[in-house]
């Protein structure tokens, strides 16, 4: 990408649900994961589905403690067996996409203020990172560290370039997705701060969305238009989140703003994960559509969750049994 001061290329959307060893990362010291690798909507010769699943309340709070049998997943209209499920705080990898344009020159300390607020509600096993972007997507940390859990390591990085410029989000995103699927941690989030507007991203809106919707990622949006003036693209941030069962936040004020961040950081806690063998075994490479149900009498909740995922095909088999994969 243009401007990167380190090259990650973009992983292809391969795999439905895959489990790899942690790879070979600069970073710090960790303590070994107790989580499996295990991202959600990928295509390979497995047949487990493995969905992330937030449910909110009327206030927008994250609802956790909920039983295995209020939840009913459905597969084109199909209802499935769930054969994994857990409600319990797992270390989270979180990648912080901080739109640095021109129109953030006047917001730099709500900026940190938020970044903060989120921070100090890390976990000592998260691992985290930024991206900080205007018509250039910027990795934040130093050099040699992929991810840190050092706080303050992470709030420095918000200085390292000066605001201005145009605006690549759809770049900014994409790379950001790429760089979680580094983590070894299984739950992973995207948090992007901007207006939603782009104008210098060399990837389009659409390819943005698609790489979104086949991520394990989870997004959240926070916008930062102007309600009377510069709006940007609101509705864009929306569709990411949703794309991905994430919330979008629409704060008026940068107070507001700054408690964005820190409802983001306790919602990302209290989620559900949930696992599936297809009762379809058609291996067509089609488009499979997921609903989640969720049977709570008395309590006015609602459901996010991606909305579906690419089954497997036989051409893509045919050349993993061959010792190759093919790149998309």
């Amino acid at each position: 990408m243009v401007g990167m001061t380190r090259t990650l290329s973009v992983v292809p959307v391969l795999a439905l649900l895959w489990l790899s060893p942690a790879q070979a990362r600069r970073q710090e010291p960790t303590v070994p994961a107790t989580a499996t690798d295990t991202p959600p909507v990928f295509r390979s010769n497995t047949n487990v589905v493995m969905l992330r699943v937030n449910v909110f309340d009327g206030r927008s709070d994250a609802v956790g403690q909920l039983p295995r049998e209020a939840f009913h997943v459905y597969e084109d209209g199909v209802e499935q067996a769930i054969e994994f499920f857990e409600d319990r705080d797992v270390p989270v990898a979180v990648g912080l996409l901080i739109d640095n344009s021109s129109s953030m020159i006047t917001r730099q300390s709500m900026v940190r203020a938020g970044v903060r607020a989120f921070a100090e509600s890390s976990h000592d096993n998260d691992e985290m990172f930024t991206i900080v972007f205007n018509e250039h997507a910027r990795f934040g940390l130093p050099e040699s560290l992929d991810f840190t859990k050092d706080r303050d390591l992470l709030l420095s990085a918000l200085s390292r370039y000066p605001a201005g410029g145009l605006t690549a989000l759809h770049d900014a995103v994409i790379e950001g997705l790429s760089h979680l699927a580094q983590s070894s941690n299984s739950k992973r989030v995207l948090v992007v701060l901007s207006d939603g507007e782009d104008n210098a991203s060399r990837r389009s809106e659409s390819d943005m969305l698609y790489r979104a919707s086949q991520s394990s990622a989870l997004i959240y949006s926070i916008w930062t238009g102007d309600v009377a003036q510069a709006r940007g693209n609101p509705g864009l941030l929306k569709a990411l989140a949703h794309r991905t069962g994430g919330v979008a936040y629409a704060p008026r004020t940068d107070r507001a703003t700054v408690e964005a961040f820190s409802e983001v950081a306790g919602n990302i806690r209290r989620g559900y994960t949930i696992g599936y063998t297809p009762s379809n075994t058609a291996r067509d490479g089609s488009y499979r559509h997921i609903k989640v149900l969720l049977r709570a009498p008395g309590r006015k909740l609602s459901v996010r969750v991606r909305d579906g995922y690419v089954a497997p095909d036989e051409v893509a088999d045919d050349v993993e049994r061959g010792g190759s994969r093919v790149h998309e």
